[in-house]
């Protein structure tokens, strides 16, 4: 039998927790063995679970960052006793997604990798492999990237190092390193990302595009009677605006900016601020914490009449799908991958910045009406991003990879 091992951050928690979660349920229908290797906050999962390191070493890792911007370059000792564990399972297929975040050692990873034989395929969720220190750069608009990272001006941005700079350092190993698989597929997740991949030092890498696919069966519209009672939104113009960390790089400052625009019956419902950002929203704004209940995301967008999402930098965010599913309109940035899976019958792309446009963006939608674009949001998810798809898509590309090992 077959065995898939799935290497992320985080198991069956956020979108790309539930991404490698669902694909390890689709293995499993397909007679295969599932496990997924991850850093930390277990949930439950089909797949066995293992974990990498502890919360102690988590810590350390996070330490090491902070004082020598050595991401990715602590947990050793917990890298190594996973790399036994590999060893005793020898799966047949590696899957990385996010190897940042506190919990994996690149260096000991990858010499493993680059001499055990096994095909490895890698979704790239951000831009952290090719780059020295961050995970997006779009905001700044730097191209460093592309030939060597140094002066990183995203230094304090996580993973975040109070002192020093070692981007040069961290961009030499990482080319090293990433360079370094025989049998290596690269799967970015939009179209915007592999014209920037191929444009780093992974440029000779193989690449298939699959883009992140969700739960149509999930994301329905809804009914809505008690959202609306329960947030006093009777007969207003909704606008949902969501993110797993508000910041200004996911348009938090542009959301405020943005309320002082609207009628007195609209409102926006923003998800995910945490505590201290919920009292400083103004009245027309309703914030709403962190929720990993999926269910409750579904109603939450079924209330709403349009999706706004002015993030200065992303890839190919699922809320943008996850909206069209319950029948939402978005308007979004020109941001990344963010318009790719939005048209005119679908929603507005702004450019990316331009609040006033944004604004002008949701006057049109406002006056057409959110029936004007559900059925055609719907149609988009069901024919081009349901998960099945995607799950089938990657399945695809193990028995691809295996075949041409053979």
């Amino acid at each position: 039998m077959p065995r898939l091992l799935q290497i992320n951050t985080v198991v069956n928690s956020g979108s790309v927790g539930r991404i490698a979660e669902d694909t390890g349920k689709w293995v499993q229908q397909n007679g295969w063995e599932s496990y997924i290797a991850y850093g930390r906050n277990e949930r439950e999962s089909s797949s066995r679970l293992i974990r990498i390191g502890s919360d102690w070493e988590v810590k350390l890792h996070g330490v090491k960052t902070r004082f020598f911007d050595a991401h990715g370059f602590g947990s050793k000792q917990a890298t190594i006793r996973f790399i036994r564990q590999l060893q005793r399972i020898r799966p047949d297929i590696i899957h990385l997604h996010n190897l940042h975040g506190y919990y994996l050692n690149i260096e000991v990873l990858f010499a493993y990798l680059s001499q055990c034989n096994i095909p490895v395929v890698w979704t790239l969720h951000d831009c952290w492999s090719f780059t020295g220190h961050c995970v997006h750069f779009q905001d700044i608009g730097c191209q460093k990237w592309q030939t060597q990272c140094n002066n990183c001006r995203l230094q304090t941005n996580y993973p975040a190092s109070l002192f020093l700079d070692r981007s040069p350092k961290n961009y030499i190993a990482k080319k090293n390193l990433f360079t370094s698989v025989p049998n290596m597929t690269i799967v970015p997740v939009c179209y915007w990302l592999e014209d920037i991949v191929k444009k780093s030092f992974l440029k000779k890498v193989k690449t298939k595009v699959i883009h992140n696919g969700i739960d149509t069966e999930v994301f329905v519209p809804r009914n809505t009677s008690e959202v609306c009672k329960k947030y006093g939104l009777e007969n207003k113009f909704v606008l949902i605006a969501i993110a797993n960390v508000w910041n200004s790089t996911k348009g938090f400052q542009d959301i405020l900016q943005i309320s002082k625009y609207l009628s007195y019956d609209d409102r926006i419902l923003m998800i995910g601020v945490n505590k201290h950002q919920k009292q400083k929203l103004p009245p027309n704004v309703i914030g709403i914490e962190r929720t990993e209940n999926i269910h409750e995301l579904a109603e939450l967008y079924s209330v709403a009449d349009v999706l706004i999402n002015p993030t200065y930098q992303d890839t190919f965010p699922t809320i943008n799908l996850e909206a069209q599913a319950c029948g939402l309109p978005v308007i979004t940035y020109a941001t990344g991958g963010c318009a790719e899976a939005v048209n005119d019958e679908t929603g507005i792309v702004v450019k990316t910045g331009d609040v006033e446009e944004f604004v002008n963006a949701i006057a049109v939608v406002k006056q057409k009406g959110k029936v004007a674009y559900s059925s055609f949001c719907r149609e988009n998810i069901w024919n081009h991003y349901r998960k099945e798809n995607k799950y089938d898509a990657y399945f695809s590309l193990y028995k691809h990879v295996l075949e041409s090992t053979k």
